[in-house]
């Protein structure tokens, strides 16, 4: 089966993840990995993952990995569904880590020659925030959701539970 990069990318609770989830079901000739990027920050995240891994069931190998992407990749043998960038771009920011860093790391997975599929919110379509660091998250996950888009095979906008494919 030829290697394939694919992103799902819609606002929150538009349906992204579980569409993600059937895209990559259907596209893996063995169980898939479920690579999980959050991290316990308070119960209402819990409550988040807790929904997700119902979802999921037991169809995915899930591997929880918040910062080190390529790390965990590297070593699957399965396609992998990253669930979610915008998670993980949030676990970088609060660890100390920059644009840059971001940057070479998604590059790095990218480059790997592996059928991954990306689940990232699509946060900039509203307002500009009042903080710095909100500003911050919005231009890296902008700046970041143009670099997977331009290296996957396919590209879909989730709307309304609805995947419209864009590339």
């Amino acid at each position: 089966m030829k290697t394939k990069k694919a992103l799902f990318i819609g606002g929150t609770k538009s349906g992204k993840s579980l569409n993600a989830e059937i895209y990559t079901l259907k596209n893996s000739a063995i169980k898939p990995i479920y690579l999980a990027t959050s991290e316990f920050m308070d119960e209402e995240m819990r409550r988040r993952v807790d929904e997700h891994k119902l979802q999921r069931s037991e169809e995915f190998e899930t591997i929880e990995e918040p910062l080190k992407l390529y790390e965990a990749i590297l070593k699957q043998n399965s396609t992998v569904l990253i669930e979610c960038v915008s998670i993980w771009i949030n676990n970088m920011l609060y660890h100390g880590y920059g644009f840059l860093d971001m940057k070479k790391e998604l590059e790095s997975v990218l480059a790997l020659d592996k059928s991954i599929v990306f689940v990232l919110n699509d946060v900039g379509c509203g307002i500009i925030p009042d903080n710095a660091l909100a500003r911050e998250f919005i231009d890296i996950s902008g700046k970041l959701s143009q670099l997977i888009a331009s290296r996957c095979d396919e590209v879909y906008h989730t709307i309304a539970g609805i995947p419209v494919r864009i590339k």
